[in-house]
């Protein structure tokens, strides 16, 4: 009797190997084969949807640069410009002020002929969306205006600008040059000013 359950145990035994024997070689074989022709055609599509993406986002952004190089192109020769302009207003106050010249009699047709040329290059700049910044008596903004300095004023409140002391300029919507200015800050009591140098 136990010799028996002995065979047929081992019956079991060797059926059961055999039968992961055939399951593991079925697997094996399933590895080595090709993918189904589905598999193959949802790889590709998956590849053909993401190439499209690709080129999507490639075509986006060209036409982003392309418009950004067409309505900011001369950003930099724009913001070289402006030292002329400075330098021609410059040379205005230069010899306006010469107490040398002031005798000249040619002196004002000089002068006449270099506020055209101003105002010409003015005109110019706004054909071309270049635009002063206005800033007096205007609320300090740190995106448009550089303190140079302070000035103690009790009559307006503190971060006005006071004073223009060179002209900023914005290229449609973005800023050429901000503009260098003089702002008001509050007096000082002589009680906190010693309080503050101890």
């Amino acid at each position: 009797m136990e010799n028996e359950n002995e065979i047929k145990n081992q019956e079991i035994n060797e059926t059961q190997e055999n039968s992961e024997q055939e399951q593991s070689e079925l697997d094996n074989g399933n590895e080595n084969q090709e993918p189904s022709t589905e598999d193959k055609l949802k790889e590709t599509q998956d590849k053909l949807l993401r190439t499209l993406a690709e080129i999507e986002n490639q075509r986006r952004r060209f036409e982003k640069e392309t418009k950004e190089a067409f309505e900011y192109g001369g950003f930099n020769f724009a913001r070289e410009t402006l030292a002329v302009l400075d330098n021609l207003q410059r040379a205005y106050q230069s010899i306006k002020n010469d107490e040398s010249l002031k005798d000249n009699k040619d002196l004002n047709k000089f002068l006449e002929n270099i506020e055209i040329i101003e105002k010409d290059l003015i005109s110019i700049f706004e054909k071309n969306n270049i635009k002063k910044i206005k800033c007096l008596n205007e609320k300090f903004d740190p995106n448009q205006h550089q303190a140079m300095l302070e000035i103690e004023d009790e009559k307006v409140e503190p971060g006005t600008i006071l004073q223009e002391i060179q002209p900023g300029y914005f290229l449609k919507d973005r800023l050429l040059r901000p503009s260098f200015v003089a702002i008001a800050k509050k007096k000082i009591a002589e009680n906190d000013e010693n309080k503050e140098k101890n």
